[in-house]
């Protein structure tokens, strides 16, 4: 039986039976005892296995999202250690030790805000929410599209959900204190979004963590570092950047075969209907365009993004080949990938979207990309914020001084 019960395959079809049975309305501790007589630990990997299979097999990621707190509930304190010689996430500046400082912070500020007083409490939400944004967003930019590459598309669905359940839990609250709602009623809406955040820590740290240190390379950690500036930090100074030991032998390849394409592309040029450029030159030129543009091949994976320096959205290197239909919130999801259909099949040529964000009012349009012939190549996204051009009146006729 011992043999049967280290059984990977046993272990995660064992995993995925107890999560089975938590969505048909199982109790936790009913399951948690059926757990605790099956194994002495679980790993990050083997319950990422176990939510895939259930969504491989037609379970919805949204029914798994809404009881993704049970199942936190029923593998806490039983998740395995993964035993490495030198535990990356204790690294200085490293990806995932900087995850764990923001996490801290997150909770350092939490009870700060427990004890606050009516005056400050605003200022606190809302520095609380920022700091959280930047957080969600770098996991959701950054780790998601790696676990993607390596088949982990449930999880990151499924986290990506509840990190938007508990930003808009966290508007609510911020709503409410700006209000000057009852003492009461204000307490019990922080206490239960902060149950919420902290069990989020609570995932990240001991499965997401789990997950990315047993399938990441060094490389790829490498660029998470290098992209996390874009998105900036959640409560913390930037950490500065992490540099392993040695440079990674694939990062030696892609500098060298760099320096090759760079001679290569010194030499000529890239050719138009109407006219040339270098890569620099047009490389450039799309970067200077006061737009950002992201396009997407017929295949539905991202192909390119530009980088103003203004970009609205962030994008890092890390979503070029990732599906579209990953690359935004589960709750809005079906509204691209209608999109994406109807311009594959001809029914629409564009679509356009405007919201706000802070003081930046922006526009944000999608054209399908078609060949001379008519066949499907992609969707263009072009973003502007169009708040200063809606200021504009009047004639303007003379050069500025």
């Amino acid at each position: 039986m011992s043999e049967l019960i280290n059984n990977r395959e046993f272990r995660v079809e064992t995993i995925k039976k107890i999560l089975a049975q938590l969505h048909e309305g199982k109790t936790v501790e009913e399951v948690k005892s059926q757990f605790a007589e099956a194994f002495e630990g679980v790993s990050a990997e083997e319950i990422s296995q176990a939510e895939q299979a259930l969504v491989n097999e037609g379970m919805a990621v949204e029914e798994i999202q809404n009881l993704c707190d049970v199942h936190a509930e029923v593998f806490k304190g039983s998740i395995e250690e993964i035993h490495r010689g030198e535990e990356p996430s204790e690294l200085p500046s490293h990806p995932a030790n900087v995850l764990k400082a923001e996490n801290r912070a997150l909770e350092n500020l939490m009870g700060e805000i427990k004890t606050a007083s009516s005056q400050v409490l605003p200022d606190l939400l809302k520095n609380l929410y920022q700091g959280l944004d930047i957080h969600y967003k770098k996991k959701e930019n950054l780790f998601f599209p790696y676990m993607e590459q390596y088949g982990i598309s449930a999880p990151p669905k499924v986290m990506w959900g509840v990190d938007d359940e508990i930003r808009t839990m966290l508007k609510n609250v911020l709503k409410t204190a700006e209000n000057g709602s009852l003492a009461e009623e204000l307490q019990s809406a922080i206490s239960e979004t902060f149950v919420k955040i902290a069990d989020m820590i609570f995932k990240e740290e001991n499965i997401l963590l789990g997950i990315l240190l047993e399938n990441l390379t060094v490389d790829e950690w490498k660029q998470i570092g290098e992209d996390s500036g874009d998105f900036g930090y959640c409560l913390i100074e930037s950490p500065g950047k992490w540099t392993p030991e040695e440079e990674p032998a694939a990062e030696r390849a892609r500098n060298a075969s760099d320096a090759m394409k760079t001679q290569r592309n010194e030499a000529g040029l890239i050719q138009l209907p109407t006219g040339s450029f270098t890569v620099q030159e047009l490389t450039t030129i799309l970067d200077t365009l006061p737009i950002d543009i992201t396009f997407v091949g017929k295949d539905d994976t991202v192909r390119y993004f530009s980088q103003s320096s203004e970009r609205i959205f962030h994008r890092t290197p890390s979503v070029i080949g990732r599906q579209v239909s990953n690359c935004h919130p589960p709750a809005s999801v079906h509204i691209v990938e209608k999109l994406v259909e109807d311009f594959k099949n001809g029914i629409k040529d564009s679509e356009d979207f405007w919201i706000h964000l802070g003081d930046k009012f922006v526009l944000i349009r999608y054209f399908a990309v078609r060949g001379q012939g008519g066949d499907y190549l992609g969707v263009l996204e072009v973003t502007q914020n169009i708040a200063p051009i809606q200021k504009i009146t009047g004639d303007k006729r003379l050069v500025s001084e």
